[in-house]
């Protein structure tokens, strides 16, 4: 089985178990948590602040003010949809889950209304 198999094998598991979510919001969350890492002096366990903010601020580089709209269009509408896809990820053997993670771990870590329309970064002059 190459890599692209797995990957679409274990894609189609997760929208088989959690259609709640669109396959692309997996995958942006994948690339969420890589860049996170990517930015630690050493690799460590992140939390779900961490996580949620690194998702933040991916969807903002990549869609700017539509950053919302996609998520939402994925199925993301709060952080604590980040923390179910997260688990949906542990219960598929993605990720793994230590002692003390929680879905808790991503209540209420921001408002997606403020993060992505009140306090985006506007350029001046728009």
């Amino acid at each position: 089985m190459t890599e692209l198999q797995f990957a679409e094998d274990v894609l189609d598991q997760l929208q088989e178990k959690h259609p709640r979510f669109h396959g692309k919001a997996y995958l942006f969350l994948l690339s969420a948590l890589q860049e996170v890492m990517q930015g630690l002096e050493e690799p460590r366990h992140i939390t779900g602040r961490e996580l949620a903010d690194g998702v933040r601020r991916l969807a903002v580089g990549r869609f700017g003010p539509l950053s919302r709209t996609v998520l939402q269009h994925w199925g993301i509408h709060s952080t604590e949809d980040l923390g179910d896809i997260v688990f949906a990820l542990v219960d598929c053997g993605v990720l793994i889950r230590q002692d003390g993670d929680s879905r808790e771990d991503f209540r209420d870590v921001f408002d997606f209304e403020e993060a992505f329309e009140q306090d985006y970064p506007w350029s001046p002059g728009i």
